[in-house]
């Protein structure tokens, strides 16, 4: 019963692909100063914080903090 069907219309033509625009480059000196200046904050946080610790793989460093009396038990 193929007179039945209707006639499915041809598909539209495909439309030219037109190029994309280039990307914008990262390599500039604005970001690079931000990620140096982001670097340097970090690192200076991390030499003030490692320079609090009082012990190392060996123990204490000084005596004079073991043999000290604490108020927390010691």
């Amino acid at each position: 019963m193929g007179f039945l069907k209707p006639t499915i219309p041809a598909m539209p033509a495909i439309p030219e692909v037109k190029p994309l625009p280039t990307a914008p480059s990262y390599e500039d000196t604005d970001r690079a100063a931000a990620a140096k200046a982001k670097t340097d904050k970090i690192r200076a946080s991390r030499i003030g914080r490692s320079a609090t610790i009082l012990t190392s793989a060996k123990g204490l460093e000084d005596d004079e903090y073991s043999t000290k009396k604490t108020l927390l038990g010691g």
